[in-house]
Parts: structure tokens; sequence; C-alpha cells
């Protein structure tokens, strides 16, 4: 029976600092959701917004069906803090069952 090597820890990439950032923090920060047009699904979306921006306001959201209506591109507008941040809110909303895509 062979060796069964052990697990390798995902690569973690290296931290960038501030000063090399191409977005400086806090700051405005458009993400674009693309998933199937269903109930709940923008509640959803906003709802993971709240969570990573306290402060968002769900009236910035903008809406875009497709031309056959089945899906529906949501635009959250949340503030950066961090890449820390941004990093986790895009896993969070890419993990959703609801959503196909982020941008």
């Amino acid at each position: 029976m062979a060796d069964i090597p052990p697990e390798i820890p995902p690569e973690v990439p290296p931290e960038v600092p501030p000063e090399h950032s191409l977005i400086e923090y806090p700051s405005n920060f458009p993400i674009k959701v693309m998933g199937l047009n269903v109930d709940g699904y923008v509640n959803a979306m906003t709802h993971i917004a709240e969570h990573f921006d306290p402060a968002f306001d769900a009236t910035t959201i903008e809406l875009r069906p497709s031309k056959g209506d089945k899906y529906l591109g949501v635009t959250l507008h949340v503030t950066a803090t961090s890449r820390e941040q941004l990093d986790e809110l895009y896993r969070t909303l890419s993990t959703h069952p609801m959503v196909k895509m982020v941008l």
C-alpha cells in the first residue's frame, strides 16, 4: 500500500502593502453579481452586503435583467474598508447557491 502524502496547505497570497494597492480605503466599491431572477435573490444579496458593510444603503442597488429575464444582474455599492473585507465578501457571494458569477 502506497504512502499517502500529507495534505499540502493552500498557498496564501502575500499581503499587499496599502501603498501598493490600487484601491484607496475606505471607498465606494461596486460589485456586480449575476444570478437567476428568482424570488429572494435580491434580498439575499442585500443581506450579504449589509453583513460586510453595516452602513450599506439598499436604495443604491442597481438591477439589470437579462434579455430573456431569466437572469438578474445586481450591482451592490459597498464601502470597502480593506482588501480582507473585499476578499471575504467576494468569497461569500461567489459561494452562495443563488449566485452564478461575481465581478
